[in-house]
């Protein structure tokens, strides 16, 4: 997204980055050679009848619904990067039909095609930094997978995304008919980090973990 396409587009917001987001920015800025390391990727099997429109329908509100997943994060010629929210962004969906294939090659093509989606690196400045894409394996079989940049959310948000894509798709992908709860502004997440004591929280944690002797997940 460049300076002259941001004046272009229909911004929602543009925001500071949190602390965690400003490091993953370094690293994906710092590492631009192969992977990039925080490009995380979950796959899900589907069996039975699936309403794919409804499905694309579903995955659409859930972008309108939380704006941090529509960001794209711009740094050149500033003092401090920025996350820049557009009001709308192409629905990063793709479908791949497999029911050609022999079902006994669907685990190893599936297992080539995870490890090249994986090392499609995501644009920074170019949202949304997700992807979805429907892989049909026979005529009721899929796997839908959901690929991402770490800097949107982590593996905590994702249960939470996923409960709420398959409440939207009960619901023919309509959020008030979903009845789903008001998200809270990433915004205000910003404004409440910047008023937290860091020392008194680091000497917290060291604290609390003074016992460990090696590195924790």
């Amino acid at each position: 997204m460049e300076e002259e396409e941001v004046t272009q587009h229909e911004l929602e917001d543009i925001l500071p980055l949190a602390p965690l987001q400003e490091g993953l920015l370094f690293h994906a800025l710092y590492d631009t050679d192969g992977r990039d390391v925080y490009t995380t990727q979950f796959s899900f099997q589907v069996e039975g009848p699936l309403d794919v429109p409804v499905l694309k329908a579903s995955v659409r509100a859930l972008l309108r619904r939380h704006a941090n997943l529509r960001a794209g994060f711009l740094h050149e010629g500033l003092s401090r990067p920025v996350q820049v929210i557009p009001r709308e962004v192409e629905l990063p969906w793709e479908e791949v039909d497999w029911t050609h294939l022999d079902p006994d090659t669907h685990e190893s093509s599936l297992a080539t095609w995870l490890e090249g989606d994986l090392g499609r690196r995501f644009q920074l400045d170019e949202p949304p930094l997700i992807r979805f894409t429907l892989i049909r394996l026979a005529s009721e079989s899929y796997r839908l997978v959901f690929t991402n940049h770490h800097i949107l959310l982590d593996g905590w948000s994702l249960p939470v995304l996923m409960r709420e894509l398959f409440t939207l798709y009960a619901h023919q992908g309509d959020e008030t008919a979903a009845g789903l709860p008001p998200t809270t502004p990433y915004r205000d997440y910003l404004a409440w980090i910047t008023t937290q004591d860091r020392t008194t929280a680091e000497n917290t944690w060291r604290h609390t973990l003074h016992n460990l002797q090696q590195p924790t997940r």
